[in-house]
């Protein structure tokens, strides 16, 4: 099959590639740091394709994005952090692949969605209060990998998890965003292998879609940058809070 036969398989119509054109714009944008908007390319993905076979299709594209975040950001890493955190992150990833066949995506995301409220709840209250109190417990990192590598392997939806790590660890906004792009991009590139011999949702006709969509990605991340310069960490910080908050109520309702 040619690489224009391949794409003309998917029968898409002039809405459809509209729709996915801005749901990778909007995976640029989340990638370039503006946080907890990434639910809206989700939904987007996953109405035109399918829950399950929409995850492969994000995935390469994900990875694209996270090596332009990492190379973008890659002095702000904070590698103490990511060393902490990466091996629960990969037991996660394994329970997921284990489980992601059975599981009720539906039950999933609902209790995803109630996870994130209570969390943005609760992060809203010590705001309020100015508590400068960080959890330092080895459990919290133990639960927050392990719940970021469920979660994304089984339907990319670790984001609003890692917001509220970051956000409870008050790290500032290059320190956030230099330190997720190298966990995601690490992460990302230890579930291609279970996607493609595993689920068998990333194949050559996923990729050759892809390859269609990466100039919106690249577009949404240059764009992205030049807004998150302009961002305050005070204010950075509330709407990341805002956002990941909106998100769960999305998934909440959806």
């Amino acid at each position: 099959m040619s690489y224009l036969e391949i794409l003309q398989s998917y029968n898409l119509t002039v809405l459809h590639w509209l729709a996915i054109g801005a749901a990778v714009f909007i995976l640029g944008l989340s990638k370039s740091g503006i946080k907890g908007i990434g639910i809206i390319l989700i939904v987007i993905l996953a109405f035109v394709f399918g829950e399950k076979a929409s995850t492969g299709i994000l995935l390469p594209m994900l990875i694209c994005a996270d090596i332009l975040a990492v190379i973008y950001y890659n002095r702000h890493a904070d590698w103490a952090v990511i060393k902490k955190l990466m091996p629960w992150i990969v037991v996660g990833i394994l329970i997921g692949v284990w489980i992601g066949n059975d599981i009720s995506e539906y039950v999933f995301k609902k209790l995803m969605a109630i996870i994130i409220l209570v969390s943005v709840g609760l992060m809203f209250y010590l705001e309020k209060r100015k508590s400068k109190d960080l959890p330092t417990h080895k459990l919290f990192s133990i639960g927050m990998g392990l719940l970021t590598g469920f979660t994304t392997m089984i339907g990319n939806l670790a984001g609003p998890v890692s917001n509220i790590y970051f956000l409870t660890m008050r790290f500032p906004k290059n320190e956030f965003i230099g330190t997720a792009a190298w966990i995601f991009f690490i992460a990302n590139l230890i579930k291609l292998p279970f996607h493609i011999f595993i689920w068998e949702t990333v194949t050559v006709e996923t990729l050759a879609l892809n390859s269609v969509l990466i100039p919106a990605v690249l577009l949404g991340f240059l764009l992205g940058t030049s807004v998150v310069k302009r961002i305050s960490n005070v204010n950075y910080r509330h709407f990341i809070l805002i956002a990941t908050a909106t998100g769960g109520i999305v998934m909440l309702f959806r």
